[in-house]
């Protein structure tokens, strides 16, 4: 694991803590309904005293145009645009990008800092950088190349070249797990920090509640590619098992269709992150099962690991993930081959044999590695070392949200 020291120097700084004065503003290629990545590290942000905002793309005009939750003002363009259609949303795209630079520079004295998430993002934040010297933090949620499954070769390499190259210009370049050093091998940058997607809130299973057999917890993204559908087979031929799953995605009619007729599976949707971590802490497993031909997937660190090791419950993961040496060097649950339905199963059949005294001893130990190694207050304080330091100002916990209005 990377080693990390404070990045702001212990001598007082000449013009003292003014983050009262300063806005961050997140921009972020999805509609932030929610993103649990933007939120959180908003969040610390705000705790701070620094101002947030959000611009967001709400590419189905589904969400309102501008929404304030909680004390943070998010703001969607409204551009027709497809996930994961390649060639096809490239129109979308670029006039996405377009707005975002005319949202930016038509705002450009509201806000101090641009938090850029992932490629889509970057070049209207760097022109801004370029026009008026506004700092670019460069957050890498997913290596944008290796998201893009349909696109040709070519288009991905020149995409990962652009990328690698504009990574010199920002100030810093924040990535999700150490192992995602070698996917961005090649880049200059003058700073890396790693922030992990650990679970902002602390929730914690309860130890006493009455269990009735095994519940296995899915939200998040319906993709084949994330062994949902091999889950799904093996619950079915196990009536004394019952598995809930929520979220959207490319897949979500597909899946729909598939487990409404199975009465020991409930299809909830999507459902804020708060319900999310409910429907976990009730849970008995949690499983992260993503293809590692998919380049991101090699490379992954999903919430969900994070999740499972706060709440204590063991995860299945598939090999040759970013996240099978961490559950193998911890041991935080099971390694198994990606689409084997039978290791699936005897997972799932080994967890539900845990005695009570297994299973608390299990969560015990899975809470414990968490809070030595992955909690968010170590990301968290990562974060706001990098924020000083970019500043150039000490920031303080004032424990209560700002905002701003942009």
């Amino acid at each position: 694991m990377m080693k990390y020291s404070r990045v702001v120097s212990k001598k007082k700084r000449k013009d003292g803590n003014k983050s009262k004065d300063k806005t961050v503003v997140f921009l972020r290629s999805n509609p932030v309904a929610p993103d649990p990545r933007v939120d959180k590290e908003a969040s610390a942000l705000e705790k701070c005293g620094l101002k947030t905002a959000v611009i967001a793309w709400d590419r189905k005009n589904q969400f309102p145009k501008h929404e304030r939750i909680g004390q943070r003002n998010i703001y969607r363009i409204k551009v027709k645009g497809e996930f994961g259609k390649s060639f096809r949303n490239m129109g979308g795209l670029i006039k996405w990008n377009l707005c975002l630079l005319d949202n930016l520079v038509k705002h450009r004295n509201k806000y101090q800092v641009i938090h850029a998430c992932d490629f889509d993002t970057i070049i209207p934040a760097l022109f801004c950088k370029l026009l008026f010297k506004k700092p670019v933090v460069y957050d890498v949620f997913d290596f944008y190349a290796d998201m893009l499954r349909k696109a040709p070769n070519w288009l991905r390499k020149v995409i990962r070249k652009v990328d690698l190259f504009l990574m010199q210009f920002v100030d810093a370049v924040i990535i999700a797990d150490d192992s995602r050093v070698k996917q961005i091998e090649g880049a200059k940058y003058k700073q890396l920090i790693v922030i992990y997607n650990s679970p902002h809130i602390t929730l914690q299973v309860d130890e006493n509640r009455k269990k009735t057999g095994l519940t296995v917890g899915y939200v998040g993204l319906l993709q084949k590619e994330r062994g949902i559908f091999e889950m799904i087979e093996v619950i079915k031929n196990h009536p004394e098992w019952k598995m809930v799953i929520g979220g959207s995605g490319g897949e979500e009619d597909e899946v729909k269709l598939m487990v409404k007729d199975i009465s020991n599976i409930e299809f909830i949707g999507r459902v804020p992150y708060e319900e999310t971590i409910s429907i976990y802490s009730d849970s008995d497993v949690m499983f992260a099962t993503y293809d590692p031909s998919i380049p991101n997937h090699k490379y992954s660190s999903a919430n969900k690991l994070f999740e499972a090791m706060m709440l204590g419950i063991p995860i299945i993961v598939a090999r040759g993930t970013g996240m099978d040496e961490v559950v193998r060097k911890y041991d935080l649950g099971f390694v198994v081959e990606y689409g084997n339905k039978k290791q699936l199963e005897d997972a799932l059949a080994n967890i539900a044999s845990w005695d009570e005294q297994k299973r608390r001893e299990f969560s015990e130990r899975a809470r414990r590695v968490y809070q030595e190694n992955f909690s968010w207050d170590i990301m968290e304080k990562r974060l706001i070392d990098l924020y000083e330091k970019i500043l150039g100002c000490e920031l303080s916990d004032t424990n209560s949200l700002a905002y701003t209005t942009i």
